[in-house]
């Protein structure tokens, strides 16, 4: 387990930023590790991600907020702090479709991906043997007619677990704005098209009727608007001819399981800046 601390920091763009981070971690006896940078020029927008070992630092991390205040507000900041050593909660969501679940899971154990993962939620009970040879907790949470009820009893488990993030392993419901509002950001979903290309329900059948030479996959953030969220992560395949449905599925889901699981590690590894509809993932 490492022992860093990650800074985050969006402002509006000027001189001296790198600079002024710089000097202050340096001042505290910071070794930096990683530093990383990128400018949107047309909104005028810096954003930086930089990461160094606790060891030495002089600085508590109690304390940081206070000591970095006047940097923050000289260039307008907006900021947070997150350390490597506490390890997310995260939930799964799965329907009928269990290789993205399985992937994470594999992931998960291999240490992969550093987290915890108290529960599995589902509205079928397609996935619990998975479940229970990973020994997590597995509930089986139908939607029926009455979906608010439903999402209430999710949220009262999601609450109980502590849980920080949501992944949607091909989770074939839609969820609330309700719902969707009280994690902003933090809820990731994987979308089996190249979005913007088709969005919503049967995307490998359209593709297939469509024609096209390449299909793909999409890690994106759950917004209230349907496969409308800032993209992640994105991947293709290519396809011919003699390609039929079935063959598009099957490609497809390869492509599902590697995408979700590094839009997963990179939200977990604090390496995402979300604006303006779009992000920033810093590697």
């Amino acid at each position: 387990m490492k022992n860093t601390a990650i800074l985050l920091i969006d402002c509006p763009d000027r001189k001296g930023i790198v600079a002024a981070v710089a000097d202050f971690l340096y001042g505290h006896n910071a070794n930096i590790l990683h530093a990383d940078q990128h400018q949107d020029a047309e909104r005028g927008l810096f954003l930086m991600r930089v990461e160094w070992d606790l060891g030495d630092f002089g600085l508590g991390t109690a304390d940081f907020g206070h000591a970095f205040q006047s940097i923050a507000e000289t260039f307008h900041m907006r900021w947070r702090l997150e350390l490597s050593a506490e390890r997310p909660k995260v939930a799964v969501y799965v329907s009928h479709y269990d290789h993205c679940l399985a992937d994470l899971l594999y992931r998960h154990e291999s240490a992969e991906l550093v987290c915890d993962i108290p529960c599995i939620i589902s509205n079928h009970p397609d996935a619990a043997r998975l479940a229970e040879f990973h020994r997590i907790p597995f509930h089986h949470i139908p939607v029926t007619t009455d979906k608010a009820e439903a999402e209430r009893r999710q949220l009262s488990l999601l609450r109980d677990n502590g849980v920080g993030l949501i992944v949607l392993a091909r989770y074939m419901q839609i969820l609330s704005p309700d719902f969707v509002t009280q994690f902003p950001y933090r809820i990731i979903n994987v979308h089996h098209s190249f979005l913007p290309a088709f969005s919503g329900g049967r995307p490998y059948h359209r593709a297939f009727e469509r024609g096209v030479k390449l299909i793909g996959a999409t890690s994106h953030y759950v917004t209230e608007t349907l496969d409308d969220g800032p993209i992640i992560e994105q991947d293709v395949v290519r396809i011919s001819h003699r390609d039929q449905l079935d063959d598009l599925i099957q490609k497809g889901r390869d492509l599902e399981k590697v995408v979700l699981s590094r839009a997963v590690r990179w939200h977990i590894e604090h390496r995402i800046l979300v604006y303006a509809n779009k992000t920033v993932v810093f590697d």
